[in-house]
């Protein structure tokens, strides 16, 4: 139990890679109660055991890992929405209790803001396939040298190629 309690919170960025054709119905669900219903969009959550769960049902589907407070921040100010799909603005973050949007990005990362549930934000975010492609098939996982599954820091890379 008390290892559980040292255990910090992490924040993981999301990102789906591939299509659910032919997946099965617990992938597909829980592709949905993520909010990831089509590929390249890209959610934000944190390390809690409910999600881990859910990203090890998926993990064919979704890459995943921790990204850094400049990650973040470029992915609020281009890709982030409010609802009706207006931008997300500075006047939006002072609005929400946060100085401007940097110091928002690194509440997220530092799990004391839960994105999704900040009132009047847009939940998932809208991404570009990466510039220059996939490095590797998106059915193999990141280890095989694939594009699926646990991908740690390295997800910075692809998130900005996708921004």
């Amino acid at each position: 139990m008390s290892q559980q309690k040292t255990e910090e919170c992490k924040c993981l960025v999301v990102v789906r890679v591939r299509g659910t054709v032919s997946a099965m119905k617990e992938a597909r669900e829980t592709l949905e109660l993520l909010r990831l219903t089509h590929t390249n969009h890209a959610v934000i959550i944190d390390s809690r055991p409910a999600y881990k769960g859910m990203l090890q049902r998926v993990n064919n589907y979704v890459t995943w890992g921790e990204p850094t407070k400049e990650t973040v921040t470029a992915m609020l100010t281009k890709r982030g929405r409010l609802a009706g799909q207006k931008k997300l603005s500075e006047e939006f973050a002072q609005k929400a209790g946060f100085k401007n949007i940097e110091d928002l990005a690194e509440a997220i990362v530092n799990c004391k803001a839960v994105y999704s549930k900040i009132e009047g934000v847009e939940p998932r975010f809208k991404l570009h396939p990466p510039r220059k492609g996939y490095k590797g098939q998106t059915k193999n996982s990141y280890r095989a040298g694939g594009e699926a599954g646990y991908r740690g820091e390295a997800i910075n890379d692809l998130v900005k190629r996708m921004v």
